[in-house]
């Protein structure tokens, strides 16, 4: 198909909006078929990315130049949006360049009347400029366009944390993170990971976060055979944080509630030198196939997955059977919005109401499972209050038997000690804190 790469990028789009698909899972699938010549990959992903996380501010531009735009089909919308997109915000491709694919697209898809709407505005955007938003004289609105995030959110955000907080965190959800991956520590060292990494041309350095932790600034990790054959594994630095805390240690039980993708339970593995017992449930079985998968990459046996509701695990294992339980509870994803731009226009705020109440459950259900003296991690990778210190205050509130562990704020590493986030409650960490993913844990002891 003649302009292949937009055209690409346009199915991505619409399969995004209209099935609820992950743009990064999309654009993985996408890359892994080999239908986009190499040297297009980082395009595809910079258009696909950028529309969706401007998608309010391209549509605030659209509308000076179309009426009624919101009853365009779905595919004239995307492509005007993506087209609009080049021209604002790259510089790699000219306009006019922009404008004669985006027409030629729209005769291969439609009529000549369509092609004539998209020459038409994309023409007079290129003569015009787009409209200024500072004419938005109410200040969540304006936040809301500039940074195509849902006013409701907005809203919510600078209610819980002021404007100057929610305005970062907004921001910073516009800009692309870097990747980072975790060795596994039984086949290579940090150190010789990197160094490995760096003799093919990447760009990395050390996160702070994990001694396991590397950030990737220049490079594509997928295609190395360090990430081939289980050397290294992708993971958030925030969430490697999580089994650093866990502090599991060799030949101990330990259970992950709501493991899946495997990430974090393959990390405490590793941490436990593959001695001892992980019991990791998830409630979808195909989830559960994921975990066995990433596990056996990494060469780790102390794993039994099972599909499980993490709400009627207390039917499966007796009171008091574990040293270290992990609760990642299914969560809003709202910390997450850079990877996943869609998150923010998909999400309602009742959802967050929904999911509070279902971790809730979930921490009720899972706690009378932990062993004196032993420690839980509760963590979401979201930033809303609601799901994350209420939710914990609540369960505090509750069950006298638990507290939050004192040596949980000594053992963060030293460069998080001094964070905005933390609370008596735990650590808020913030997507334009430390450029991690937006993230919430804590760590509870139960006591006599």
């Amino acid at each position: 198909m003649k302009y292949r790469l937009r055209n690409t990028i346009l199915d991505l789009l619409m399969r995004i909006e209209k099935d609820s698909g992950f743009s990064h899972l999309l654009i993985d699938n996408e890359i892994k078929s080999s239908r986009i010549p190499e040297k297009d990959e980082g395009l595809l992903t910079e258009i696909v990315y950028g529309t969706l996380q401007r998608q309010m501010t391209l549509d605030f531009y659209l509308a000076s130049f179309v009426k009624n735009s919101e009853k365009l089909d779905l595919w004239v919308r995307h492509l005007l949006r993506l087209s609009l997109y080049q021209m604002v915000y790259l510089d790699k491709v000219p306009d006019h360049a922009i404008i004669h694919e985006a027409v030629e697209i729209a005769k291969q898809r439609g009529h000549k009347g369509v092609s004539s709407l998209v020459n038409g505005v994309l023409r007079n955007v290129q003569r015009n400029g787009v409209p200024d938003t500072s004419s938005i004289e109410d200040d969540v609105k304006r936040l809301s366009i500039e940074t195509s995030h849902s006013e409701w959110l907005v809203a919510r955000w600078i209610n819980i944390y002021g404007y100057e907080t929610a305005k970062a965190m907004c921001e910073e959800n516009l800009t692309r993170k870097h990747s980072s991956i975790r060795i596994q520590p039984m086949k290579i060292t940090r150190e010789k990971a990197m160094e490995t990494l760096r003799e093919k041309g990447f760009e990395v350095r050390e996160s702070i976060f994990s001694p396991q932790g590397i950030i990737i600034d220049k490079g594509n990790i997928l295609a190395t055979e360090l990430f081939k054959q289980g050397y290294v594994t992708v993971q958030d630095q925030s969430s490697m944080l999580v089994g650093e805390m866990l502090d599991p240690r060799p030949g101990m039980h330990i259970l992950d509630g709501c493991s899946a993708p495997g990430g974090k339970v393959t990390h405490i593995a590793e941490k436990m030198q593959d001695r001892g017992v992980i019991h990791a449930y998830d409630l979808h079985k195909k989830k559960v196939k994921q975990i066995d998968e990433k596990a056996a990459l990494l060469n780790l046996s102390i794993i039994d997955a099972n599909p499980g509701d993490a709400r009627k695990l207390g039917e499966l294992h007796e009171s008091g059977s574990f040293d270290r339980i992990l609760i990642d509870a299914p969560c809003s994803g709202l910390g997450v919005i850079r990877g996943k731009p869609e998150v923010k226009y998909h999400k309602k705020e009742d959802d967050i109401k929904r999911l509070s109440e279902i971790q809730s459950d979930i921490l009720e259900s899972i706690a009378p499972l932990l062993k004196k003296n032993g420690l839980l991690i509760y963590s979401t990778c979201t930033v809303d209050i609601d799901e994350n210190e209420n939710v914990v205050k609540q369960f505090l509130g509750d069950h006298p038997d638990f507290q939050v562990d004192n040596d949980f704020f000594e053992n963060l590493p030293a460069a998080l000690k001094a964070s905005s986030g933390i609370t008596q409650y735990g650590l808020q960490l913030f997507p334009q804190d430390y450029q991690t993913d937006g993230f919430f844990l804590t760590r509870l002891k139960k006591i006599e």
